[in-house]
């Protein structure tokens, strides 16, 4: 299952080392992070123990969001070392996704 990343606990686990985070920002009513929604889910199993990959609901985190600039969803940042190495911005593959991570891990 995808982390759970929220206003209290993001820099401690998105920010906290040399892990790669992959936090997808997000909302209920949003269509296409529906549509992202499983392919979160499925690389956060296919990448356990190399990559830290979840999720930040924008409504229920909003300092994180504004933090990072986030004015479109979904965004899904690439964070390693404390810093963004890569975004993504609207739904995307997995495929995609998955070439992001691997050039980052």
């Amino acid at each position: 299952m995808a982390f759970e990343f929220t206003d209290n606990n993001f820099e401690e686990t998105a920010l906290a080392d040399d892990t790669l985070a992959v936090v997808d920002f997000w909302a209920e009513w949003c269509g296409p992070c529906r549509m992202v929604t499983p392919i979160i889910e499925e690389l956060s199993n296919d990448y356990e123990g190399k990559a830290l990959i979840g999720k930040v609901n924008v409504d229920s985190n909003p300092e994180v969001s504004m933090k990072y600039g986030v004015r479109s969803i979904p965004t899904i940042l690439f964070i390693k070392n404390g810093e963004i190495v890569d975004k993504q911005v609207g739904a995307t593959s997995k495929a995609s996704l998955e070439s992001k991570i691997k050039a980052h891990l």
